[in-house]
């Protein structure tokens, strides 16, 4: 079995966007993000995990239509393709491993 390295804001950057599945952009990801988890995200942040992620081959990108709410500007959205999804269930597994090899003791107050 093929090993993954993700980090932790990696691998909940990647599921926002399978989430948000054809609407995940910059913005559509934090405000999931923050809504979800109750966090705060910076654009930079996510910007340098997004690009760090296509880099690696985890997400594709393509542009959008310009917009007149946002000035002429398009839109950056973010996917990743069923072979990736692999990425992501593999590390689901990996921590379903870990957590039910805790012995039940391990979990309850002394």
């Amino acid at each position: 079995m093929e090993k993954y390295h993700l980090g932790e804001f990696e691998k909940v950057v990647m599921l926002t966007v399978a989430i948000l599945h054809r609407e995940a952009y910059g913005i559509a990801i934090i405000n999931e993000m923050e809504k979800r988890l109750n966090r705060k995200v910076s654009i930079g942040s996510l910007q340098t995990v997004l690009r760090r992620l296509e880099k690696k081959g985890y997400l594709e990108s393509e542009l959008g239509e310009a917009t007149k709410e946002r000035g002429g500007k398009r839109k950056r959205f973010f996917s990743f393709t069923i072979h990736r999804k692999r990425v992501l269930e593999e590390t689901k597994e990996q921590r379903l491993n870990l957590w039910q090899a805790i012995p039940k003791i391990a979990l309850h107050k002394a």
